[in-house]
């Protein structure tokens, strides 16, 4: 049987991870964070003290760039270079690194290559930013997720707070989220956007529950009954 791809789309603290978490869990899905690939390289470059902006040296870094994903209790682990980096890829300065990295064509081209390679042999749940437009273009099930730039920041903060990794305002941490909302959607590859074919659901109001309820209803509508 065909494996069943689920893609996940959404600006910037939408809750695309959590809720691609909870949802691989209740299906019995694999859960792929693509944008963890995309943090993982800027780390990299940040540790190098490489300016995560500059192509041509942050493209010198890909032919070494060892990045593996595992799981361990159910819990996706990123390995970069051998050492768990997990947590590490989390801090807001990683956060704008990764979409500085990832609006660079070749960056994009070798690890787009690895997600569409893992997705291919296994039942998956994928998050990212262009994975039903770009990554997994024929997913069969296609959701846009979105919440106001103040809900996220609000989910953000409460978030770093949580992790002790906390280090600016509520007002900075929202205009941080329109930057990288206008990076991301007018970068020149794959930029953020709606597939035409995807589910757009506001989780401005919705509690994480709700949001999951709401997206297997979305998978029944799709006639994928069979894999609840």
């Amino acid at each position: 049987m065909k494996s069943v791809q689920i893609a996940i789309d959404g600006p910037s603290g939408a809750g695309k991870s959590t809720m691609a978490k909870l949802l691989s869990k209740r299906l019995g899905f694999m859960y792929l964070d693509t944008g963890a690939m995309y943090r993982a390289l800027a780390l990299k470059a940040i540790r190098m003290n490489i300016d995560t902006k500059d192509r041509e040296k942050v493209i010198e870094l890909l032919p070494s760039l060892d990045i593996k994903i595992s799981y361990k209790d159910g819990n996706q682990v990123i390995l970069l270079d051998g050492e768990d980096v997990s947590e590490k890829i989390r801090t807001e300065q990683v956060s704008m690194g990764a979409s500085d990295v990832s609006a660079i064509p070749e960056v994009r081209e070798k690890l787009v290559k690895m997600q569409q390679e893992i997705a291919s042999d296994n039942n998956v749940v994928m998050d990212g930013r262009d994975i039903g437009t770009h990554v997994l273009p024929n997913a069969q099930v296609k959701i846009f997720l979105t919440a106001s730039v103040y809900e996220r920041a609000k989910r953000r903060y409460n978030e770093l707070k949580e992790k002790g990794l906390l280090t600016k305002t509520y007002d900075e941490l929202v205009k941080e989220i329109e930057t990288r909302d206008y990076n991301d959607s007018h970068r020149s590859v794959s930029p953020l956007r709606r597939a035409d074919d995807a589910v757009l659901l506001d989780t401005s109001k919705l509690s994480i529950e709700e949001t999951v309820d709401e997206i297997i209803k979305i998978i029944k509508m799709k006639g994928f009954d069979n894999v609840i």
